[in-house]
Formats: structure tokens, sequence, C-alpha cells
């Protein structure tokens, strides 16, 4: 089959949540078996309300039109870029020096001061000049998160083991809510940079609400890149770095890119946002048992998901 005919699953989600046992059977075998062989699911029925969605992006486009010293004003140091401002071309792909073509903001999670991690994963900031952004991108930060862990249990079945198995690495997880702006190549390029170089997600898995526009590709297992659009009602799911190591790779982290326009037609403004779900702090990343054989042990040795996120950030270029 050619690249062009190939298309990542579609599943919708409301049949694990409301369906009949053959309906959440088959959500659990078909979501199992697409992230496994593509690392991509393309979800609808996911709850998430599409007037939530536009208005965030309204939002967000409101914030990426300020003039760039304001933007600057908040950028946070100290954190990995892990919350408010990330400049344009400050990012970089692992193993690569240019900077992606993107400039960005992180929505984090809202601890209370009490916590154990809050001082670990930092305040959120939040730009005065858009006054509901605040209340949308936690709102969506949320939204996002509720439909992920649902997604997680499904997938704990599909392997068999308890359905708070991954969801519960991701109960109080470092995640981020990254709100994208691609600028037209014609307004700002750096040589050599890419709207957003090959790479692999860091984390468990990413819930990508529709882009404003085309340009995501994943890469196959047979080393062909595959075109990944979106309808709008739709999530793509990919899995990242984390949850392949505690599946021990049965689950791969897939390598995606966002490629440049091609024509000066298609040369135009793009925005997207996707939710990177985390384990919290101190989860230790490791193998499954039921992932390991004695063909197949453990690939990886044991390290906290805290220390693996800071390592992959330096890898990034967005930690010292």
């Amino acid at each position: 089959m050619s690249p062009t005919q190939r298309r990542i699953p579609v599943v919708n989600l409301s049949h694990y949540r409301t369906g009949t046992p053959q309906e959440r059977a088959r959500f659990v075998q078909v979501f199992g078996d697409g992230i496994k062989e593509f690392g991509f699911v393309t979800v609808e029925g996911h709850g998430i309300d599409d007037g939530l969605i536009r208005r965030t992006y309204t939002d967000v486009e409101r914030f990426f039109a300020l003039p760039e010293a304001t933007k600057a004003q908040y950028a946070q140091a100290g954190h990995g870029g892990q919350r408010g401002y990330i400049g344009y071309g400050q990012e970089h792909a692992k193993n690569r020096q240019v900077g992606d073509l993107k400039e960005f903001w992180h929505v984090g999670r809202e601890l209370p001061p009490d916590h154990k991690y809050h001082a670990l994963y930092g305040p959120n900031v939040w730009p005065s000049e858009v006054s509901t952004f605040r209340e949308h991108t936690l709102s969506l930060f949320n939204a996002l998160d509720g439909a992920a862990s649902v997604m997680l249990q499904a997938l704990a079945e599909y392997f068999g083991v308890a359905r708070d198995t991954f969801s519960g690495m991701a109960t109080d997880g470092n995640s981020v809510l990254r709100l994208i702006h691609y600028p037209p190549l014609k307004e700002r390029f750096i040589p050599g940079g890419v709207r957003a170089a090959e790479h692999e997600d860091i984390n468990l898995i990413t819930l990508l609400c529709e882009g404003t526009a085309s340009g995501l590709e994943l890469l196959t297992r047979d080393g062909e890149w595959l075109p990944v659009d979106t309808l709008r009602g739709q999530i793509v799911v990919d899995s990242g770095d984390m949850l392949s190591r505690v599946t021990n790779e049965i689950i791969p982290a897939t390598t995606h890119r966002v490629v440049n326009p091609r024509s000066k037609e298609e040369d135009t403004v793009r925005y997207s946002m996707p939710f990177f779900v985390h384990p919290y702090a101190d989860c230790v990343l490791q193998a499954l048992p039921c992932t390991q054989t004695a063909d197949t042990p453990a690939r990886h040795a044991p390290i906290t998901a805290d220390a693996f996120l800071k390592q992959r950030l330096r890898e990034n270029g967005l930690l010292k």
C-alpha cells in the first residue's frame, strides 16, 4: 500500500466511555493496535468542546500578534521553557543545532502551594494583554487531561494490566499544553530551519487538537513519511519516549515533523495546540514485567520522569 493510501486508524472515544462491551473491546483493540503500529491514532468523540478549542485558538492568535518585546516579557528563566513564552527559533530537535521555525507558550498543571510538586513544576504565568487567556487555556488543559486519562486506561486494558497503570503515572503529572505559532516563512526564516524538525515526543502520549493548516507528517516503520491531517472535531494521539520505555519499545516513540510550506500559496500562518501528557516527577520509568521476556529483557535502565525530562530538555536546547 502506498503512503497516499495508508491512513492511521480512527476511533471514537465515546465507544469506550459509554459503549457496549463489544464497542469497548473494539476500541481497546483498534486504539492499541494503531498506537503499536504507527505510534499515532485519530480520536473522535473525545468530548472536548469545539467552541472551547475555537476560543482558545482566538486567544492564541491575539497573543502572538503582540509586539516581540511584549511577548519576551513572559519568558521564564530556569525552568527549561516549561512555563510561559519561548521565543522564535529557541527550541531545536535533538541532534540538530538550527532552531525550529516557531514560537510557543506553555501552560502547566495548576497545583496548590502546599503540593509536593508545586515548586518543582513552577507556577504558570499569564499575559495581561489577553484577558480570557487563562480561563480558556486552563479549561482546555483540564478537558484534554481528562480525555487522556481515559485513553491511558484503555491502553492498560490492551496490555492486560491494571486499568490505572498508565493513568496513575500521569496523576499530578508535569503535563503541558503547548500553544504554537508558526509564522509564514516569508516573514521569518532561519537558513536550514524547519517548522518542526523530525523528532520524537518526550512524554507518555500527546493529544493534538486539529491544527489550522497542514504540514504534520509521521515516519512509518517502513521508513515512509505519511501526512497526518485532522478534520474538525478530531484529535491526533501519538506516543512518546516515556511510554516507549515503560512498554519496552513495544509501543514506538514515532518520529514526526511539521514540514515547511511547499509553495507561496501554502506559506500561511499555522497554529497548533499539542497537550503533552507527562508522568509525575518521581515516577520511575521502567519496562513493565508483562513486556519483558527471556529474548527481550528491559531495553533501558530505570530513570525518573523528571530526570529524563531534564535530559531531553538539555538536548533540545531549552535547558542548560
